[in-house]
């Protein structure tokens, strides 16, 4: 199945235009805590089937295990299948940037090619994400990320398995809403300073797949949002996690107020050739 980003960015936009006004009202219902939306069926099946079983093993990703996470990522594209960077970049295409930014209501909108802190995601048992703040910027700190695209490609991916994305729309002492990482579901989130999310626990003997991107802006989502590194706390259970991991973020804020594009250069990026 050989589809080049452009053709597969045109089923997307279809798929996406011919629920805009439903998609709209949705965010629009939820705007002021965390603004998303989600839709079902983006692609066919076979080929959203395919982008799966492109997917790279769980051994040729980058491991991420520490207090704040354990989940495997792959940014370096061209070490893949081919149509895995195609799908990426499909969601880069003028026309869906500019479609799911009319659809948020927000202007000024870019892709990134960079792919910071994208790529690819793969999640097995007990793999999870504490509730976190995505970093505030891109890799240059010059434009403020202001949506998160999530399009998860796991075929027969059921609740129970864990693995979904959690919004916390009324803080973390809260309650959070749970969007489940259903086969060929995007989920589109803004992300601000108030954008609290996680993911639950992996349960089952099986990966978890989803394809990631992010767009910026030159200004905020919030007007009074401020510069942020990625911040991590605990779950409302987690009591002692949450103190270490409150400190955890307060010395990394101070280290990137000292040194304002960080001690070392961030590797999470596509670096093409």
């Amino acid at each position: 199945m050989q589809l080049g980003r452009a053709e597969i960015g045109e089923l997307i936009f279809k798929k996406i235009f011919e629920n805009k006004s439903e998609l709209k009202t949705f965010y629009k219902e939820n705007k002021l805590t965390i603004g998303y939306f989600f839709l079902d069926d983006l692609l066919p099946n076979e080929l959203a089937t395919y982008i799966h079983d492109s997917f790279p093993k769980t051994e040729d990703a980058l491991q991420k295990k520490n207090i704040r996470e354990f989940k495997y990522v792959a940014y370096q594209m061209n070490r893949y299948e081919a149509i895995l960077e195609e799908i990426i970049y499909a969601f880069q295409e003028d026309k869906i940037v500019s479609l799911i930014s009319d659809i948020c209501e927000l202007s000024g909108v870019y892709s990134d090619k960079y792919l910071y802190a994208g790529g690819l995601s793969l999640m097995k048992k007990n793999n999870y994400l504490n509730p976190h703040l995505d970093n505030s910027h891109d890799k240059n700190r010059g434009k403020w990320r202001v949506l998160n695209l999530l399009y998860y490609v796991t075929p027969n991916w059921k609740l129970e398995n864990g693995g979904n994305l959690e919004l916390w729309q009324k803080g973390l002492k809260n309650e959070a809403i749970t969007v489940e990482s259903k086969f060929n579901r995007l989920v589109v989130m803004a992300t601000h300073q108030n954008s609290w999310h996680s993911v639950s626990k992996v349960n089952i003997e099986s990966i978890r797949c989803c394809v990631s991107n992010y767009y910026f802006s030159d200004t905020p989502y919030l007007a009074d949002d401020k510069f942020h590194v990625t911040t991590f706390r605990g779950r409302p259970d987690e009591k002692f996690k949450d103190i270490i991991l409150n400190l955890d973020s307060r010395l990394r804020s101070f280290l990137r107020k000292i040194f304002k594009k960080g001690i070392r250069e961030n590797p999470h990026q596509y670096k093409k050739k």
